[in-house]
């Protein structure tokens, strides 16, 4: 696996009006040669695609749709992230004003030795502090 991406980049590419260049080697490189997530990545996404069809901005065959092309990407699925949540996530989140969950992808990234896609800006902010590569 090669990266690890957030919800954040997952969403740009879902949704065409976000979606740039950067993002879309990312989906390049991930689609090439996978990616990791903290287990918490499909609920994240699944909740932003579930709160748009309840604000009218797409349908609920959308999402369907949306979540069935991610789906089949080559992402892995962290199974050590509940391990590091009261450990070195948190401290991660307090040193840098992080949400937990932005916190884990952070803290995936720097245990895998991976670079991180993400469209945050305060998660870009702890990453570059942390010496991790960004992308997106």
């Amino acid at each position: 696996m090669s990266l690890v991406v957030d919800s954040s980049a997952t969403l740009a590419w879902v949704y065409s009006e976000e979606t740039t260049e950067a993002i879309s080697e990312v989906l390049a490189r991930l689609t090439d040669r996978g990616a990791w997530v903290p287990a918490l990545w499909r609920l994240e996404v699944a909740n932003v695609l579930e709160m748009n069809v309840r604000r009218g901005r797409h349908d609920a065959a959308f999402r369907d749709a949306a979540l069935a092309d991610l789906a089949v990407l080559p992402i892995g699925i962290d199974a050590e992230t509940d391990r590091h949540a009261w450990g070195a996530t948190v401290r991660l989140a307090a040193r840098h004003r992080l949400t937990t969950y932005d916190a884990a992808y952070l803290e995936l990234a720097q245990r895998r030795g991976l670079p991180l896609a993400t469209l945050d800006q305060e998660l870009r902010d702890a990453a570059t502090a942390e010496g991790v590569i960004l992308l997106g």
